[in-house]
């Protein structure tokens, strides 16, 4: 029996919630993924006081679904986002887009104890998913870790979190982030209508970068991760030049054409004075499901031997799977997840907790 989307949400509507009522007619069920056999889905709720009373619920959850005909795995994430905007603050008076503020020495973000840029020298090279999984993977080694999407022009860290409410503004000032599989993120992909694009100059990504990072209540928190637009632009002069960063990563695929832009970014970092805290290979190697057979279709150990060259850490490689790419687009990026390919973003998490 082939297991559908409509045959796991009737399942859901037999697990009851704590109050009464159940998953399904509570609307917590989110980013429902049905691949094959395999299932995925989010719980979401409104607090993480909420969440820690549903633990029971995901397990029951997680069993009722395994128990279905033709279901051969699943994957549940119990996710707070946070209380939701009251209807007065559903459109906030806030303005994202101005130009920056002069500051006459290094900004600190308040909290935040290690503000980390996730750069590369070109689009296409895994850059976002590697921060979202790494965001995910460094929460559950237990720390307390924030996500910025500062790809203003390509928001994508709501689809991979799985998150689509806008954030609440109770002042027009402060931002309050949302938060996801355990990470505190905040987009500016929230703000916008679906479809919109961001057609600002220069000075108004600058301007909105800085907001991001002084006007959102972060909290405390041990690390902030900065998804940034890929090359050497606007928003890794303001990022690095304005704001007191402790290191930055940078991500290649192991092909020629990649490393050469990777080189661009390493140099750039350097001239803004900003550590490289080591380089990471995505999409190292290709493993067939159906066959096992292992292929290297972008070279093999290009981003190692850089690391070599160029004296600097070598935090891993990472496959090449559809796995993770289905996990990105359901919002429950594969770290978040027991399944093997997250034991590589895990290895990861852990050597740059050694290196910080």
């Amino acid at each position: 029996m082939t297991v559908t989307r409509d045959t796991v949400m009737e399942a859901l509507r037999s697990v009851k919630l704590p109050g009464g009522g159940d998953l399904v007619g509570a609307d917590l069920v989110r980013a429902l993924v049905v691949e094959g056999g395999a299932v995925r889905f989010v719980i979401e709720t409104e607090s993480p006081e909420h969440a820690r009373t549903l633990s029971d619920v995901r397990t029951k959850a997680e069993a009722t679904v395994q128990a279905l005909d033709g279901v051969s795995r699943v994957s549940v994430a119990l996710t707070a986002h946070g209380p939701a905007a009251k209807p007065k603050q559903a459109a906030p008076a806030l303005k994202l887009g101005r130009h920056p503020t002069d500051t006459p020495d290094k900004q600190a973000v308040p909290g935040v104890r290690h503000l980390i840029a996730v750069g590369s020298g070109k689009g296409g090279v895994g850059k976002s998913t590697v921060s979202s999984n790494l965001a995910v993977a460094l929460a559950r080694q237990g720390l307390r870790v924030g996500l910025l999407d500062a790809d203003l022009y390509g928001p994508s860290q709501p689809r991979m979190m799985g998150v689509d409410r806008r954030p609440a503004s109770p002042d027009g000032k402060t931002i309050i982030p949302l938060v996801a599989h355990g990470v505190t993120m905040i987009s500016i992909g929230l703000m916008l209508k679906e479809g919109d694009a961001v057609i600002w100059r220069g000075p108004m990504l600058m301007g909105a970068l800085q907001q991001l990072l002084t006007q959102v209540e972060w909290g405390e928190l041990d690390v902030l991760l900065v998804d940034m637009p890929p090359g050497t632009g606007d928003i890794q002069l303001t990022l690095c030049s304005k704001f007191d960063v402790r290191g930055a990563l940078l991500v290649s695929t192991p092909q020629d054409v990649a490393l050469l832009d990777a080189r661009k970014a390493l140099r750039a970092f350097q001239t803004l004075k900003t550590p490289v805290l080591g380089l990471i290979e995505n999409m190292s190697t290709f493993i067939c499901p159906k066959c096992g057979h292992e292929e290297h279709i972008f070279g093999e150990g290009g981003v190692q031997r850089e690391a070599a060259k160029q004296g600097l850490p070598f935090l891993g490689e990472l496959p090449l799977s559809v796995e993770v790419r289905l996990a990105g687009d359901g919002g429950v990026p594969v770290a978040a997840t027991d399944s093997p390919v997250a034991r590589a973003y895990e290895r990861m998490a852990r050597r740059l907790i050694e290196a910080l």
